[in-house]
């Protein structure tokens, strides 16, 4: 018997073997690994996310959720069970019936395009009513975003009082350039507050839709107040042609804030220091003198 038979899945421990002999076929799918997390289809109903219980951020999902279906009309999944078991934690919500944008765009008409920016566009609005004099989570914990300070996005970061102990943050992404560009740039940093609740990562897989309509978005786990440009400039990040073209299509009707936008992409460039860009190069003559 070939060995390789004998092997069990790292996921669910079934053999090619057992497979062989049994007529069962499950209905639990593990549909979206990322890292140390996956998250997981039971049947047609339930999704289960599964990931490790190392950080408050494990917990920001089953908060933001609950606090936005009690202070929103925006559409979110409705959670079944949140629990911690053997240092990992377990988020068993009701699946949204209908597919991601992602899935669903190449067959979407262009009405149906702008019905759902349209429609998302609205939750953002609520969501802007809720601000904070701080930069923090929803329970006045840290932060996350690796998008923001350019890192892993588990490391936290905050909860910040001031401008000043967000950029002392921001500049440790800096820390290679030379004192005088650092110092230069400080000055371009925009103002932040107030601190507006975002979701931070509306990309087109985080937005469920059916029939034309947005049925759900997804994946608050990264929620927090930030700065009141960030939702605008985050959304500006494209994953893939698709996605570019949603995120194009939701700025456009969001609250625009241009310069911040290019603030953060200055900021982008410069992290790469010494090795810059054309952007980053041009930048780092002006903040110079050159």
């Amino acid at each position: 018997m070939d060995s390789s038979s004998q092997t069990p899945c790292s996921v669910c421990s079934w053999t090619t073997e057992k497979q062989k002999c049994c007529s069962y076929v499950s209905q639990i799918k593990l549909f979206y690994g990322a890292g140390d997390r996956g998250v997981w289809a039971i049947g047609s109903h339930l999704i289960l996310k599964e990931q490790p219980n190392h950080s408050p951020k494990t917990q920001y999902e089953t908060l933001s959720i609950k606090f936005l279906k009690e202070h929103t009309t925006i559409p979110v999944p409705t959670i079944v069970k949140n629990w911690v078991d053997n240092g990992r934690n377990y988020t068993l919500t009701e699946r949204i019936k209908g597919q991601t944008l992602g899935a669903a765009w190449p067959a979407l008409s262009t009405e149906d395009k702008n019905r759902i920016a349209d429609e998302t566009a609205e939750c953002l609005l609520q969501l802007r009513k809720f601000q904070s004099s701080r930069m923090e989570s929803l329970n006045g914990g840290p932060v996350y975003s690796g998008w923001l300070f350019r890192g892993e996005p588990s490391v936290p970061h905050g909860p910040f009082a001031s401008v000043d102990e967000l950029w002392d943050d921001l500049a440790i992404g800096l820390s290679k350039l030379p004192e005088k560009a650092r110092t230069a740039f400080r000055k371009r940093l925009p103002k932040c507050t107030p601190y507006t609740l975002t979701h931070g990562d509306l990309t087109n897989c985080n937005i469920i839709v059916n029939d034309g309509h947005l049925v759900g978005i997804i994946d608050w786990e990264g929620t927090g107040y930030f700065p009141e440009w960030w939702e605008f400039v985050c959304a500006g990040i494209g994953f893939g042609d698709d996605d570019a073209d949603w995120k194009d299509l939701l700025r456009e009707r969001m609250v625009s804030f241009p310069t911040q936008r290019e603030f953060w992409r200055d900021f982008n460039a410069l992290r790469r220091y010494p090795q810059l860009n054309e952007r980053g190069q041009a930048l780092m003559k002006e903040l110079m003198g050159d």
